[in-house]
């Protein structure tokens, strides 16, 4: 039997340790993250769109679109924000139902769907939340100082530009209360190995 994860987390969170902690496991990890980069390349119709709505200052020099630009224009705007994810979302929720029905048919014991806006495009409670791909879902959590600290020093910015894109996601304490299961990451990878290890055991006798 197939068990699938919707598996989230927050800006600075180490969600991609621990997606990488549960493939390593022996878990098909579909990455909503990395098929938003593939249709994102230039030449793709999402970038195409995104080019005609946001202009020819998201294209970087080589051509391809520049993240950090665009991301300037959004963080700070809410509405731009969602113009995005129009543009973004549907194709992006196809090409994963497409993985997550390939994935199915090898029959893998468990299916990852890596997705950093699972409850944003899904709030509980809501018919998208009821009729869910994912048996069941994981936060990956920090406390918010750590969220700051992280951010900061993966991306070599300001603790006010680092807030300002944390402010932009729902805060990871909210979706704490959300989550069927919890990894909290701000320790020791041992520590996350240990945690993900006990999510794999629960899941096998879900």
């Amino acid at each position: 039997m197939t068990t699938v994860l919707g598996l989230t987390g927050g800006i600075g969170s180490g969600k991609s340790t621990v997606s990488r902690l549960l493939a390593d496991r022996g878990a098909v990890v579909i990455d909503a993250d990395a098929i938003v980069h593939e249709r994102q390349r230039a030449g793709e119709p999402v970038f195409e769109a995104i080019v005609e709505h946001f202009g020819d200052e998201v294209v970087g020099p080589d051509g391809e679109l520049d993240r950090p630009a665009l991301g300037t224009l959004v963080f700070d705007d809410a509405e731009a924000r969602a113009r995005l994810g129009r543009l973004t979302h549907g194709p992006v929720g196809l090409e994963m139902a497409r993985r997550l029905e390939a994935a199915r048919s090898t029959e893998a014991a468990l299916i990852v769907l890596d997705i950093p806006l699972l409850f944003e495009g899904r709030p509980v409670g809501s018919d998208a939340a009821r009729n869910a791909p994912y048996d069941s879902t994981a936060l990956v959590w920090v406390p918010a100082a750590v969220q700051v600290e992280r951010t900061v020093a993966r991306d070599a910015c300001s603790v006010e530009d680092a807030n300002r894109r944390i402010d932009a996601q729902l805060p990871l304490d909210d979706k704490r209360e959300w989550a069927d299961f919890v990894i909290d990451n701000s320790g020791s990878l041992e520590h996350t190995a240990q945690q993900v290890d006990r999510l794999v055991e629960a899941l096998a006798r879900s």
